[in-house]
């Protein structure tokens, strides 16, 4: 076959195997057997591999898996990406209608238009002249990340629109459906593996992988419910573009008359009644105003545009026991509780706990750890418990004493209950100093080590208003940094650039950075290197927690109390959005696992916070007290006599400098 020929071949080819790809991937119907379409596929790889000047960027061969990352590089959105408010009744729906017809000149919406709410993560989709070209995350709205590498390996999404001129915007959400994640979890109970928490997560997780090839073996697809350009007047007619350019949507869309209103609650209540049979998870309805130029004429408020709404379903509950009450300090001082319970599935997620909020509602609740207990959702990040069901009562619950479990978790702490107030706080400190402790623990350099962002820097930063929580540090931009009396254009660059190149920490470093109680380098390192991604160890039990070496009571409930803290669940979400992303931890390279060292001493090649980092990424336990299970000494210059002492006393050997460097090559 010559190269003319082959030119030929290949583009029927390529034209056969996506239309392949669109019945299988987005009809769910297939017009070929798969082995068929592999060959196909095979066929075309090799005609290309012969004349490699035919493979063009649309080709259903380069939807693999490309080089790993360093880091995800930021994108500016030409138009904002928008979060909905929530209602959660039908009085509210009125609400928001009344509200909008006020501000519409005539007082009239003609139309609603409906669909169902995925829950994955938004993402938006560029072409030029029908050639896919950029994919970019939702990010703070304004400005997202680069993630085209690993949203190019999705199979439903085309990588060519046919008869498309221009620029087009695509947007919609990137989903794992429940038969795809239920084969995952099945594979990893196989495997003896933790299972995935649930498929929201898994997806937005995978898309954050700086290896593409994360993304490209997970069963990811992408569900569009916007199409930003080329402009349509109505939303509906937006949908029939979007299903012309053969996009997936959810098929669930409809369009109502405003003045029957009753149409589209009844809907709303047959909605609810189906949906567990729908192929994705999904929480609520988003109704929108249908008219586009509406739409856009009536805005945007804070986040969140005044043109749509997104409409809860009533809350889902369910019965589990609760195993253990822990409480979490956030970052005002206030001492929540949190009950730690089986898990169980509920609104389509596990929830493995729920908020108990203050000391008069554990009373007014009368739970005891050992109960049975209903919880439910109703849009809250953190599941609630309903009641108690007293019937099921063990004869050995244990009532919770708060007082007393504040002096056992936080012994070093005092506490106090203003008067009128329902919730402890930490005695004698603001929320403000909370928060500046935090962060600059945060940025300190046991932890992420960010340059410029010192006390002071930090002090500037809270007091300015401009960062309210860690997750606001990734928000900050130059512009406004420079403005503060502290800075310059170059500081205030410099410093930005810092915390953007923190976006991707090793684990251990991460969760050192987090600062939860009594989590120092060592456990933080033993954390990572037992759960290996974030995600497990927030989801970890309190049992899979004492597995853990050097793990006890108190710090495993420290543990459970800082990942089931709502305050901390919504920063780690945000800081997720923006792009952070830990770095899973490797255990191929634990050269000096079970061994234990202790650094004494200044060392003329590196200080010793950096020695000890080293030891630990090789799998050593790195402490600070001399003991028989202690491996060895390494010694710098005018060493700790009392450490040599003991040592020498035990039998332990010293390593000097040079030996502990040629241990580390």
């Amino acid at each position: 076959m010559d190269k003319k020929e082959a030119e030929k071949r290949i583009l029927k080819l390529r034209e056969l195997i996506n239309d392949y790809r669109y019945h299988y991937h987005v009809l769910d119907e297939s017009i070929m057997s798969e082995a068929a379409a592999d060959s196909l596929k095979h066929e075309l790889a090799q005609l290309e591999a012969e004349y490699p000047e035919l493979i063009t960027p649309d080709s259903p061969t380069q939807r693999v898996a490309g080089r790993p990352l360093d880091k995800f590089s930021k994108v500016t959105h030409a138009k904002r990406m928008i979060s909905l408010a929530d209602v959660f009744s039908e009085e509210e729906v009125k609400d928001w209608i009344a509200r909008n017809e006020k501000l519409i000149p005539g007082g009239k919406i003609k139309e609603f238009f409906t669909d169902i709410k995925m829950d994955g993560l938004a993402c938006a989709l560029k072409y030029r002249d029908g050639v896919f070209y950029q994919a970019v995350t939702r990010g703070d709205g304004m400005v997202g990340e680069d993630v085209t590498q690993n949203v190019r390996t999705i199979q439903n999404i085309p990588l060519r629109l046919d008869s498309v001129d221009g620029e087009v915007e695509v947007r919609g959400e990137i989903v794992i459906f429940k038969k795809d994640f239920e084969k995952l979890n099945e594979i990893q109970r196989k495997n003896g593996e933790p299972e995935y928490a649930n498929p929201r997560n898994l997806a937005a997780g995978s898309i954050r992988q700086l290896d593409p090839k994360i993304a490209a073996s997970r069963p990811l697809r992408f569900v569009a419910y916007d199409l930003v350009t080329p402009e349509s007047a109505t939303w509906h007619d937006a949908y029939e573009k979007l299903r012309k350019m053969k996009f997936q949507t959810s098929n669930e869309d409809k369009v109502f008359r405003v003045d029957k209103q009753k149409e589209l609650f009844e809907y709303i209540g047959k909605l609810d009644e189906y949906r567990k049979g729908l192929a994705f998870n999904t929480d609520g309805m988003v109704i929108k105003i249908n008219d586009r130029a509406v739409y856009d004429r009536l805005g945007i408020v804070g986040k969140t545009p005044r043109g749509a709404v997104a409409y809860k379903f009533p809350a889902e509950e369910s019965t589990t026991r609760v195993r253990d009450i822990v409480i979490s300090i956030g970052r005002t001082g206030a001492a929540t509780p949190v009950a730690i319970l089986d898990p169980v599935e509920v609104a389509g997620s596990t929830v493995r706990h729920a908020s108990l909020h203050n000391a008069d509602e554990i009373a007014r609740l009368d739970v005891r750890i050992g109960d049975t207990v209903i919880i439910y959702k109703a849009g809250d990040i953190i599941p609630q418990v309903k009641e108690v069901l007293l019937e099921l009562r063990p004869d050995d619950a244990k009532t919770f004493d708060y007082e007393e479990a504040l002096e056992k978790q936080y012994p070093e702490l005092e506490f106090e209950r203003p008067a009128g107030e329902v919730v402890y706080r930490v005695k004698g400190e603001s929320s403000d100093y909370i928060l500046k402790r935090a962060i600059e623990y945060y940025a300190s350099k046991p932890a992420l080590n960010i340059e410029g962002l010192g006390e002071k820097n930090v002090v500037a930063l809270v007091d300015a208003g401009l960062v309210g929580s860690i997750a606001d540090l990734y928000r900050l931009k130059t512009a406004e940094v420079a403005k503060l009396e502290r800075f310059g254009e170059l500081s205030a660059k410099n410093l930005v650039e810092a915390i953007t190149k923190s976006k991707t920490p090793k684990l251990n470093k991460f969760i050192t950075a987090l600062g939860i109680r009594h989590v120092g380098a060592q456990t933080a390192t033993s954390l990572a290197r037992e759960f290996r991604t974030l995600e497990k160890l927030e989801v970890a039990t309190k049992d899979e927690l004492l597995a853990v070496p050097d793990i006890g009571e108190v710090v495993a409930e420290a543990i459970l109390a800082y990942f089931n803290d709502e305050e901390n669940i919504k920063m780690l979400d945000e800081m997720r959005e923006l792009g952070v992303a830990p770095m899973a931890e490797s255990v191929d390279k634990l050269l000096l696992a079970g061994k234990s060292y202790i650094v004494t001493g200044t060392l003329a090649s590196m200080g010793r916070e950096e020695a000890e980092d080293k030891l630990r990424a090789l799998g050593a336990t790195v402490t600070s007290s001399v003991t028989k299970n202690t491996t060895a000494l390494i010694i710098g210059e005018k060493p700790g006599k009392s450490k040599l002492d003991k040592a020498d006393k035990l039998g332990i050997p010293r390593l000097a400098e040079a030996e502990f460097l040629k241990l580390i090559a």
